[in-house]
């Protein structure tokens, strides 16, 4: 009778201790669903972001190639004219060279003319350079961030994996066998839901 009264207690701490670990799995399952979709949904984000900064830079790169052109062709105009000793026409075009490409002519003359042309002093900066670059940066950065969100997302999802497997491992210590293969599958699916716990733990949570 004692042995009787010893078992059906040990069975219902048994009992017990299945329940909350059910109910503990599947909440932490809804859990990490939750946060897979989220980061899921901060992925989305994050790629859209990153396109249209991409679509800014190019609009900048498309401004800077057009005004290097120009640069060029006043350039073109300019040697031209000096090549030709008409120094007023010079003079005039000279006037009329960009801020950008100005800034690059006073340095190559001031250097003592050591390069082909103004175009290629590091002082030359053609209006747009500067944002297509910044927009470029911005856009690789969203872009790593996407990838960063995919995988956390991705990391949730696994773990919904893993706590499946949790309820699966404590569903069959319910059936009828053998109390140590019963008592096998629990302690299997205790290690399996810690683990998951810890993992979790490490991992950022989006709200």
């Amino acid at each position: 009778m004692a042995q009787q009264t010893a078992d059906r207690r040990r069975r219902g701490v048994i009992d017990i201790v299945t329940v909350v670990m059910l109910s503990l799995t599947a909440v932490l399952t809804a859990w990490c669903g939750f946060q897979a979709s989220k980061w899921g949904g901060e992925m989305s984000i994050a790629f859209s972001q990153a396109s249209s900064a991409r679509v800014q830079a190019t609009n900048f790169d498309g401004q800077a190639r057009d005004a290097r052109q120009f640069d060029l062709t006043i350039w073109a105009s300019w040697i031209s004219a000096t090549a030709q000793g008409e120094g007023e026409l010079a003079a005039y075009i000279e006037d009329r060279f960009t801020p950008a490409f100005q800034t690059a002519y006073i340095a190559w003359r001031d250097d003592g003319m050591a390069e082909g042309s103004p175009l290629e002093r590091p002082e030359y900066v053609p209006a747009g350079s500067a944002q297509a670059a910044e927009w470029t940066a911005k856009a690789d950065e969203r872009f790593q961030a996407a990838l960063e969100n995919n995988q956390r997302g991705d990391n949730y999802s696994l773990l919904t994996v893993l706590f499946a497997l949790v309820l699966f491992l404590t569903a069959m210590s319910q059936r009828d066998a053998k109390q140590w293969v019963s008592r096998a599958f629990l302690i299997l699916a205790g290690v399996a839901g810690v683990s998951a716990i810890v993992i979790m733990l490490t991992l950022p949570i989006k709200i």
